[in-house]
């Protein structure tokens, strides 16, 4: 139950139903979910933990509001593992030739449902497709340990992901990246990767801080 009520509060803050800065209740988190009090608050904990939610002063949780200072610290996390999961990955593509790794093919698929949200104007789903699409890659290294680490960083990222918009030129990245990996070219994956990840930052910066944005 425990897990159950996390997954629901993370996936509430990740599609902004808990807005940025909102204090969660204990109590009125659990009758919205019609759960008991205990799994809920083990749930909030945990989202502590993974730094979605912190500590209130006096008592209580709220839905973490982010400052300039962690985005830097989660992209300056997120870039190396970044590059070097699509290094990875263009290298086992270019080891297993002629043949297809596995993963290349949820990969490609990733791409379509992203496609297909934006086309519908589907926000929601279009985050949810781009977290894949990075979390694919990291899958298709096939590096254990890359992807447990990749893990810490996903509902973090899915969160930023959600807050910008996301600007067509970086759409047409994830599919130069894509193409970059399925040819098995790693140096290129990479340095798209780089430039991917870094253009992500200062969007997010910016749709965040920055006059006119939506929580400047």
């Amino acid at each position: 139950m425990s897990a159950q009520a996390r997954e629901a509060v993370r996936q509430r803050i990740v599609d902004r139903r808990y807005a940025l800065g909102a204090r969660l209740v204990e109590r009125e988190v659990a009758e919205e979910l019609r759960m008991s009090r205990v799994p809920v608050r083990e749930a909030l904990r945990s989202l502590v933990a993974e730094g979605l939610l912190e500590l209130l002063p006096h008592s209580g949780v709220r839905v973490r509001r982010l400052e300039p200072a962690d985005v830097r610290h989660l992209y300056e996390v997120w870039e190396p593992l970044a590059v070097q999961a699509s290094r990875l990955s263009a290298r086992r593509v270019a080891r297993c030739a002629p043949e297809e790794p596995p993963g290349l093919a949820a990969l490609r698929a990733t791409l379509g449902h992203a496609e297909r949200a934006s086309d519908a104007d589907d926000g929601a789903s279009e985050v949810a497709a781009h977290t894949a699409f990075h979390e694919g890659i990291v899958a298709l290294s096939g590096n254990p340990l890359l992807a447990r680490t990749m893990e810490q960083l996903s509902w973090q990222l899915q969160l930023l992901f959600g807050i910008r918009a996301e600007p067509d030129h970086m759409r047409a990245q994830h599919r130069i990246i894509y193409r970059q990996i399925a040819a098995g070219d790693e140096d290129t994956a990479a340095a798209s990767t780089l430039l991917h990840v870094r253009d992500s930052q200062a969007v997010a910066l910016r749709s965040l801080f920055e006059a006119g944005g939506e929580h400047a």
